[in-house]
């Protein structure tokens, strides 16, 4: 298997040879995938706005965002630096310390899965071996935010949309752990890296999406479940609860719970891209095209290219699903609470479980096809 390149190694290697001690080096790179990290969550947060405001608009025959900047692309930073600025209120008879934690419980999270997402080969901050148990431990977190935030405003509709976040979070957590399950048994690893090379190869063939075709639906729903988009937004269902767990918070503590909840969006679509669609590999595989034109996967010019397209693509596939999560929520109606457990508990963990069953039997009959 190619390697790719060695983004740590040549940035170190570059500042050793402008006379810096290696251990030096090494500090500078540390912070660096970090920021990166940071900047780029921050930044799909914009465009995620954006997007959803722009569909939203064209589902409804409306224009959207158009004065803040060119096509309205800087209303979201219009909008976070008004939240910034807000008054920041705390309930008289509020828990002052549980409702602080409860919007940063929510967020860091999320921001701290982004450690595991590959871009490519060596695109990734860090490829530890359990790094999707990771990303299921850390998004096992955000509940226990909702909640304390729906418990410590002292607010019964509050208190009653912390409940409903909670429950809504267990009913699909459970069958995303079985969906996800189900791959890692094909992949035989818990790595995001080595789920994405198990697919590569065969180009689009090679996806999880055709051997895992319930998974991946299972998953998707489960995620929109999490993401609390529609038809899953009860805890914060206006007509009912008027924002749920979210009513007694101004300025940016309420701005942090969209925060998350976007970058939260973003990080679902990112994941299944790796666990179904391939990750960063395109339809055709570059492998594949180089040894046909007689070319070196080693080719340095053919590594920052194959890098490139590694990027693009795997922010490709997110936004897709980004644009279909978008165009759910115009399209399909909110369930009702009752509907939704009983979706996720009678429906979604069964068919998860007979996925995963199937999947290791199909695993024992067809070992070149399912990994064995």
């Amino acid at each position: 298997m190619n390697q790719g390149i060695d983004l740590q190694g040549s940035f170190v290697t570059a500042l050793v040879d402008l006379g810096l001690p290696a251990g030096a080096a090494k500090a500078l790179w540390l912070p660096l995938p970090m920021v990166v990290i940071l900047v780029g969550a921050t930044v799909s947060i914009f465009v995620t706005v954006w997007l959803e405001r722009k569909i939203s608009a064209a589902a409804q025959q409306r224009i959207g965002p158009e004065f803040a900047g060119p096509l309205g692309t800087l209303q979201a930073a219009a909008d976070g630096i008004k939240l910034i600025f807000k008054e920041d209120i705390t309930p008289a008879k509020a828990d002052p310390i549980l409702f602080t934690l409860g919007p940063a419980i929510v967020v860091i999270p999320v921001f701290l899965s982004y450690l595991i997402v590959p871009f490519g080969q060596n695109l990734v901050i860090t490829d530890i071996g359990v790094g999707i148990f990771l990303w299921i431990a850390l998004s096992s977190i955000a509940p226990i935010g909702l909640l304390m935030s729906g418990y410590s405003s002292n607010n019964k509709y509050s208190l009653l949309g912390g409940l409903r976040a909670a429950a809504q979070s267990i009913s699909y957590e459970i069958p995303m752990a079985l969906a996800v399950l189900a791959v890692v048994l094909m992949s035989n690893s818990l790595s995001t890296i080595d789920i994405v090379n198990q697919q590569s190869g065969y180009g689009i063939l090679g996806w999880n999406i055709w051997r895992q075709p319930a998974g991946f639906l299972i998953f998707w729903i489960a995620a929109l479940a999490e993401c609390e988009r529609l038809p899953f937004d009860l805890p914060e269902a206006e007509e009912e609860l008027v924002a749920g767990y979210q009513t007694e918070y101004t300025g940016m503590k309420f701005g942090l719970f969209y925060v998350g909840s976007y970058v939260n969006l973003v990080l679902s679509a990112l994941i299944v891209s790796i666990l179904y669609l391939g990750g960063w590999e395109s339809p055709v595989s570059v492998s594949w095209l180089a040894s046909l034109s007689g070319l070196s996967e080693t080719t340095p010019w053919l590594q920052v290219i194959t890098a490139s397209l590694g990027i693009v693509m795997t922010l490709f596939k997110a936004y897709a699903l980004v644009f279909i999560a978008v165009l759910l929520r115009w399209t399909v109606p909110r369930v009702r609470i009752d509907q939704l457990l009983d979706f996720g508990w009678k429906f979604l963990l069964p068919v998860a479980l007979v996925n995963l069953l199937l999947t290791a039997a199909l695993k024992l009959a067809f070992p070149v096809a399912f990994g064995g």
